[in-house]
């Protein structure tokens, strides 16, 4: 008998001693106006507070990050110079350092995402209308050049590609383009990166919305875009076998009572795809809905003060206990708790202290 306690005992002082190795991280991309390039802290949850452990100096505007899926590396666009980089993730305290560089294909590089099974990359220029994507090789550098593709522009609206979120199995990814209203529909070679238009190859949105980002539910069912122009989400049941988004509803960002100029920015759902949030730069706010798992339609559950103005990009952490908001003009990142059960955000008071920040991603180091 004393043996087995001897036994558990020994067994929960070394799980005890593993789980106080694990570091808790948070990166914030920054635009080179004041930022110094990417700010990296190690978060104490206990007390939320951050402690800065480097900044990666990088002069243009490393303004949107990703982590590659086995968390080993971490790529950010350069919006300032039309570039994307890979950075090495030290798994003892975080810090990064610079693999390589590789040209975006264009200019105004706002946003990059990763492919989920870790093949490719996908660049999305604002400025010059177009995506592009890299191959990714085993040691988390860029490739070659898998692909390019120029929108046109309709009328008198120019293209501005902004975002592109790839499926949860890769088959498809979905190009989010503000200036002419439509989120295209790519299916991705399973080898070599190209994108074809999918069998419907892209659904539009109301014209003047802007579709800006795309957040889809952990079930692959349903997506939801924020209209940057016109503060509204869109909402899209996914058929799964052709990848294609059939419109839902669409709805407003803002109280009734808001008269004032407003721009959506950021889209995230729950981690238990009970809640969507999206950002509101003009009122300041988070937006907070309740989803109706079943039929994906929103119910507003109401709209949390940011703290701060001009919220960017925005993120939940694993556990969906915690909310981060990037607030460019006021030069903080605040940390909000949020009830999981309700979906409301409260402020905690802590902040952090970073000069324009615009993208913030939380990395648990194992």
């Amino acid at each position: 008998m004393k043996k087995i306690t001897l036994l558990t005992c020994f067994l929960f002082v070394a799980m005890a001693t593993f789980a106080q190795k694990l570091k808790e991280m948070i990166y914030v991309g920054t635009y080179s106006e004041k930022g110094e390039g990417i700010y990296i802290y190690e978060f104490d949850r206990e007390n939320l507070a951050a402690k800065q452990v480097q900044i990666l100096a990088n002069k243009n505007s490393p303004s949107f990050l990703e982590f590659h899926p086995n968390k080993k590396y971490l790529y950010s666009a350069n919006e300032g110079k039309g570039t994307i980089t890979a950075y090495k993730i030290d798994q003892a305290n975080g810090k990064l350092s610079a693999i390589n560089e590789k040209s975006a294909f264009g200019n105004g590089s706002c946003h990059v995402s990763v492919d989920p099974k870790g093949r490719f990359i996908y660049v999305s220029n604002y400025g010059s209308g177009n995506l592009a994507v890299y191959l990714l090789n085993k040691n988390g550098s860029i490739g070659t050049l898998a692909d390019t593709i120029q929108d046109k522009g309709v009328a008198s609206q120019k293209p501005h590609m902004h975002s592109m979120i790839p499926s949860a199995d890769g088959k498809f990814v979905y190009a989010s383009d503000l200036g002419i209203d439509k989120i295209m529909i790519y299916q991705v070679d399973q080898q070599t990166g190209k994108l074809t238009p999918g069998a419907v190859p892209y659904v539009e949105v109301k014209a003047g919305d802007g579709p800006r980002h795309l957040a889809i539910t952990p079930d692959g069912n349903f997506a939801y875009s924020a209209g940057e122009l016109s503060s509204s989400v869109n909402s899209f049941q996914i058929v799964k076998n052709s990848g294609a988004f059939v419109p839902l509803e669409r709805v407003s960002m803002l109280p009734a009572d808001f008269k004032g100029k407003n721009s959506a920015a950021d889209i995230h759902i729950s981690p238990d795809g009970k809640f969507l949030y999206a950002s509101n730069r003009g009122h300041e706010s988070i937006a907070i809905y309740a989803i109706d798992t079943q039929t994906g339609k929103l119910t507003i559950a109401g709209h949390a003060d940011t703290h701060g103005k001009h919220p960017r990009n925005f993120n939940l952490d694993a556990s969906g206990d915690l909310l981060f908001v990037a607030n460019r003009d006021n030069d903080n990142v605040v940390i909000f708790k949020r009830n999981k059960e309700t979906g409301q955000l409260t402020y905690t008071g802590k902040e952090m202290s970073i000069p324009t920040p615009v993208c913030v991603k939380i990395l648990i180091l194992k």
